[in-house]
């Protein structure tokens, strides 16, 4: 089994989530062979990083998403493509689409919807830590996959970018702190995350991304994730040198999620971290 991080050292919802993934793996090691088939014939990639990096504005990376542990029920009733379809009109640069199916109501169906409604990119939004994982959301069509620092061991994180890097996608990495940044950065990871969602208390702080923008190379990706609402604060992040940001259930709690989104496209990157 690959190694995660100690299931101790997580905050309870992320333990048992990391749990069940572990426990899900033995069904999917059986699909193995059809996992590897579902690659072959997947369609081609498209460039979630360059999608990023595209304009001198704050990319937005729209989300799909249902419910969630700390939120419950976020959007009953959630059409993946017509949500999805309104996200790329109204102007975001790529899409995520939470799949974890226990806690998060999600699926590979709703990415396998999305894909075929939408032409900007996609990220697997689930928790991943085996690269088995990572052949899974290729083969449905991701684009990109999200990897959590917080979760996985030096060694597997390294695992997973180089599962991702051969398929030719794009990798995420996701941390919260100054220790997980490093190691991110250490792992050679582009594209990093910055969570200013506490997962340990659930409090969020735009300042998180702030601090920590300094500690990144200027060739890294800047995604800052959690707690975006306003144009407001995404004109703020810009100031600081965020490239990208993430979005979820501020736009899935409005009541026109394409206008919300069309609210936090368009603002200006004004500095260079």
């Amino acid at each position: 089994m690959p190694e995660t991080q100690g299931s101790g050292s997580l905050p309870g919802i992320l333990a048992r989530i990391v749990e069940t993934k572990h426990q899900e793996l033995a069904h999917l090691r059986e699909r193995r062979r059809a996992l590897e088939d579902a690659v072959d014939a997947a369609p081609p990639v498209r460039d979630f990083a360059a999608a990023l990096r595209g304009t001198g504005d704050v990319a937005l990376i729209a989300e799909c998403k249902r419910r969630s542990p700390g939120a419950g029920e976020i959007r009953p009733g959630l059409d993946p493509a017509a949500l999805t379809r309104g996200y790329e009109e109204a102007g975001a640069a790529a899409l995520s689409v939470l799949t974890d199916e226990s806690y998060f109501g999600g699926s590979l169906e709703d990415l396998r919807t999305v894909r075929g409604a939408t032409s900007i990119p996609i990220l697997r939004k689930d928790f991943t830590v085996d690269p088995l994982h990572v052949v899974e959301a290729r083969g449905a069509g991701a684009d990109a996959v999200l990897l959590i620092v917080r979760i996985l061991s030096d060694r597997l994180l390294a695992e997973l970018l180089a599962e991702g890097r051969g398929l030719g996608m794009s990798i995420l990495v996701e941390a919260h702190d100054a220790v997980e940044v490093q190691r991110a950065v250490d792992a050679g990871a582009d594209i990093v995350g910055i969570n200013n969602r506490d997962l340990a208390t659930f409090t969020t702080d735009l300042d998180t991304t702030l601090r920590l923008l300094e500690d990144l190379p200027r060739c890294v990706v800047v995604v800052s994730e959690s707690g975006i609402r306003t144009p407001g604060d995404v004109v703020r992040l810009g100031r600081g040198g965020v490239d990208a940001i993430l979005v979820g259930e501020t736009l899935l709690r409005a009541e026109d999620p394409a206008a919300a989104a069309a609210s936090l496209c368009g603002h200006a990157k004004t500095a260079v971290h």
